[in-house]
């Protein structure tokens, strides 16, 4: 139990990570807000060709330069390029997190994300739908219920076999830390943890129950950038 409680304590960055995107997940819990209100959208905002070149650092080239990618405009997540291959690269904000994390609302927070086509057509709209409702004024609880509403009547789709993503960029910041974490890989199941093995002495992979969304996040350091550059052991 120790060894697993330290294994989680290493992971508390990925709060902002996608799932960066866990409105269920409580990475944080009791954790003071360091940013207790959402900030003026424009704090939100990156240059269009920046954050393009950003959401492409989330997948290694050979994957990224086929990909489409999205960019945040003012109501939400809108397609900047398209793409071939049927991978989508985009950049989180903040409150793709846990609605409970300390980084909530941290308008420093740009998580690189490259979904393959399965996480594109079931995850992302998930992550999309979380995002026109908080720029258009939504409260916290009430994001939360038509999430669930839209799930429940199948407005949002049930989570595909197969979806996964890369978080591999080195330039990412998710949280007031600053910086990326550890390159990884993850994959969204509505499976228990168990089944993959995920929390035990010796496994590389660490799980996530999404309690909102509605399924599982498995994550697997890997120990290259997209880049190609290595990772440093430390921490791994």
């Amino acid at each position: 139990m120790r060894q697993r409680s330290r294994r989680l304590l290493r992971w508390n960055g990925l709060a902002l990570v996608f799932g960066l995107a866990f409105a269920g997940v409580t990475w944080a819990q009791g954790a003071k807000a360091a940013h207790p209100s959402m900030a003026p959208v424009e704090q939100y905002m990156m240059e269009r060709g920046a954050e393009i070149a950003l959401a492409r650092t989330a997948a290694p080239e050979s994957i990224a330069k086929d990909a489409a990618v999205m960019v945040l405009g003012r109501h939400g997540y809108e397609t900047a390029v398209e793409g071939t291959n049927g991978f989508v690269c985009l950049v989180f904000r903040s409150w793709t997190a846990g609605t409970d994390d300390a980084d909530y609302w941290n308008p420093k927070a740009h998580s690189p994300i490259c979904l393959n086509a399965a996480a594109a057509r079931t995850y992302l709209p998930l992550m999309t739908k979380r995002t026109e409702l908080v720029l258009a004024g939504r409260t916290t609880p009430e994001v939360i219920e038509e999430i669930k509403a839209d799930l429940d009547t199948g407005k949002l789709p049930k989570l595909e076999p197969g979806s996964m993503c890369f978080m591999m960029s080195k330039q990412g910041v998710l949280n007031n830390a600053g910086g990326p974490w550890h390159p990884h890989l993850m994959f969204f199941e509505p499976l228990q943890p168990s089944t993959w093995g995920a929390d035990v002495e010796g496994s590389p992979v660490i799980s996530a129950v999404d309690t909102l969304d509605r399924l599982t996040i498995f994550m697997v350091p890997v120990g290259r950038w997209s880049d190609g550059s290595a990772d440093a052991v430390a921490g791994h």
